[in-house]
């Protein structure tokens, strides 16, 4: 399982990379428009990172099957670690230097701190439907309110507030596949066709992936990445704990070393999104013929 998560993040990492690179050729006239994804199709780079992006997905959905939320998640948040050895390599006179090689070394140890201090495990008893939906709910409208307070900002903060959002469904999205992966190995896949969480899966990720490439679109990939890295994985314990049923140690030791482990995945993750080896990008820019409201 630590496998499966470690080679999702992998392919994650990788492919976001790609894809930022072919998003900064693409017209802002269609931000926030399914006419970008069709434009980006046309992209082979583009093509190839989706098609990792993919893998990483079906990776991580195998290893949700296996094991909790709150453990698969902190492992994907290593994805920045795979998109900074390809940003590298694409930038090779750019070295890592002390931000670098910190941002690496407290990701991965915010990683180790969280699942040893909290020992993520699953539990037999998910919550009702009340808190279910309220969790659900409140993460959907947390990434609905960034989606419509990002429009009013400059390009760069844009970017970030939109790969918050998409990282928030991301992470939705991680804890319903855990669901479907339930279903079918309790009633067969077929069983899927009657249920509505297969079907709200597609509809978070085609809509994550939309903000995705927006804000890759946007702004350099470092205004993003660590927004989407950091969001997604918060977003998907808090869904594990709060619906599926996930248990973590409570005691008061336990929940400091949890709390500073999260706070060393964050800082890690900003560190390294931060760097200047990750791809630059497009420069805040405004398609020609066209406004947006600032």
């Amino acid at each position: 399982m630590f496998l499966l998560g470690v080679s999702a993040a992998c392919c994650l990492g990788l492919g976001f990379v790609l894809q930022q690179r072919a998003a900064a050729r693409a017209s802002l006239a269609d931000f926030l428009s399914f006419r970008l994804l069709l434009h980006l199709m046309r992209m082979p780079d583009w093509l190839l990172g989706v098609g990792l992006m993919v893998c990483g997905q079906v990776l991580g959905a195998i290893a949700l099957a296996y094991g909790e939320v709150s453990l698969v998640e902190p492992l994907t948040a290593t994805n920045l670690l795979f998109a900074m050895a390809l940003a590298r390599w694409l930038t090779p006179r750019q070295s890592l230097g002390l931000s670098g090689w910190g941002g690496v070394a407290l990701l991965a140890l915010g990683v180790t701190v969280f699942i040893v201090a909290g020992q993520p495990r699953g539990s037999t008893a998910e919550a009702g439907a009340l808190r279910h939906w309220l969790v659900f709910g409140i993460v959907a409208g947390l990434a609905l309110l960034l989606v419509g307070a990002a429009k009013r900002l400059p390009p760069s903060s844009e970017a970030t507030l939109l790969a918050l959002a998409a990282g928030l469904l991301y992470g939705l999205q991680d804890a319903l596949t855990r669901i479907c992966s339930q279903i079918a190995k309790d009633d067969g896949v077929t069983s899927l066709a009657v249920h509505w969480q297969p079907y709200t899966v597609a509809v978070i990720g085609l809509t994550g992936m939309l903000l995705v490439q927006s804000a890759f679109e946007t702004a350099s990939l470092r205004m993003s990445l660590p927004a989407l890295t950091a969001a997604q994985p918060l977003a998907g314990i808090a869904c594990g704990i709060g619906f599926l049923g996930d248990r973590l140690r409570v005691t008061p030791g336990a929940l400091a070393w949890e709390a500073a482990g999260l706070a060393a995945i964050t800082v890690g993750v900003v560190l390294l999104g931060r760097h200047p080896a990750m791809p630059p990008g497009t420069a805040d820019r405004v398609p020609v013929g066209a406004t947006r409201l600032r």
